[in-house]
């Protein structure tokens, strides 16, 4: 019986049951007309062949290869398979990585035997340089990016994936990007746990920030301002003093952007701004200054009407932007119109919205502006009543 290393074995690609069925139907048929290749008593070419010679009890033959060592055994058992099977390109892949798993042995190998001379190394000791990714690709004839992709599924993926895998079940793209989102859950999960415990060091008093005078930065802001409809061409705001001394039940649009949230906001931050209609121009401006980037918005359907100069407006707007990145933690697609009956408080937001920041945005400071009192659990406030 011949010896099969378990080294080897990962170096020959299963057949599917199909290919195998047609192999063993060739073979009862014609018979084993290629040898089985040896070395050093190990199986090293033909093992889907002695599997169905052992099992039917036929007759086989047998040569010896001669190696100088194991990785070249390895080596030239890699390019076997490039050469003459038919191959996926994970399994491709695969191989790829086993052949610079090979190289860079050999090379580590190679600096050892230089430095054992005084790194004076004789005619007989050849450096072999690590392969590259890009040289692996060219040899097993799949892209750069595949072997890179697949050396994290390697690293990663269950022996049912990587099975799933060999047999086309799944793409390479498909469990890559099953993994990437992984990493990145686990990612929003451990810093979701780090806020959890460090927001509930925050007494009640902490959670009222002065804008102006404040150490705290905030990943997440929800902002409803003091908006002006009449000072289009004023040139200043209603107080002559600093802008943190300025009253702002209403505030120019000079006010809005002179407010501190560049600084306040993280470097990947998010920010919801309300606006009506007769002011979304100006919003943009503010969003500007403010250092976020326009990404889209909610509509508040409000039910109930009130008249217009062109129409009976019944709505409000929730500008989404971003300053960095800072897309949802949580992928749950809200609708993005809101139906929800207004109150008869004055410019009263639903708490509604306050809900749906909390439930896609899970870890980071959240700030909100302009609020007459702390709606939220463990959100952070600033305005004039607070």
């Amino acid at each position: 019986m011949i010896e099969i290393k378990e080294e080897f074995k990962k170096l020959i690609p299963a057949l599917t049951a199909e290919e195998f069925k047609q192999l063993e139907e060739n073979i009862l048929k014609d018979g084993i007309r290629d040898p089985l290749v040896l070395w050093n008593g190990y199986l090293i070419d033909g093992h889907n062949r002695y599997q169905i010679a052992f099992k039917h009890g036929l007759e086989y033959k047998a040569i010896d290869k001669e190696f100088k060592d194991e990785s070249e055994v390895k080596e030239w058992m890699i390019n076997n398979q490039f050469g003459r099977r038919n191959l996926s390109n994970y399994q491709r892949s695969v191989l790829a990585l086993e052949l610079e798993s090979v190289f860079s042995e050999r090379a580590k190998e190679n600096l050892k035997l230089s430095e054992g001379k005084g790194k004076q190394i004789s005619a007989e000791v050849k450096v072999v340089p690590i392969e590259t990714r890009k040289e692996l690709a060219k040899v097993a004839n799949v892209s750069h990016d595949t072997i890179a992709k697949v050396k994290v599924i390697q690293a990663t993926a269950t022996p049912e994936v990587k099975a799933q895998l060999s047999t086309g079940e799944v793409s390479i793209n498909q469990v890559y990007q099953d993994i990437k989102k992984e990493e990145k859950q686990e990612v929003i999960r451990e810093k979701k746990k780090e806020y959890e415990q460090r927001i509930e060091t925050v007494s009640n008093n902490q959670f009222k920030v002065d804008i102006f005078n404040t150490i705290n930065k905030f990943r997440v802001i929800y902002a409803d301002p003091a908006w002006s409809y009449n000072d289009k061409c004023e040139g200043g705001g209603v107080q002559s003093g600093g802008v943190a001394m300025r009253h702002y039940d209403t505030m120019s649009i000079k006010d809005i952007c002179d407010l501190p949230v560049k600084d306040i906001s993280e470097k990947d931050s998010v920010l919801f701004l309300w606006v009506t209609s007769p002011l979304l121009e100006d919003a943009f401006t503010v969003i500007k200054s403010w250092g976020f980037k326009y990404k889209t918005s909610f509509v508040w359907d409000k039910v109930k009407h009130n008249m217009g100069h062109y129409n009976s407006v019944r709505h409000e707007f929730l500008l989404i932007a971003t300053k960095g990145s800072c897309t949802p933690d949580n992928k749950k697609l809200y609708d993005s119109v809101q139906i929800i009956e207004r109150n008869d408080n004055h410019s009263e937001k639903p708490i509604e919205f306050l809900n749906i920041i909390d439930d896609i945005y899970n870890y980071g400071n959240k700030l909100e502006m302009f609020c007459r009192n702390i709606k939220k659990d463990k959100w952070f406030g600033w305005g004039n009543e607070i």
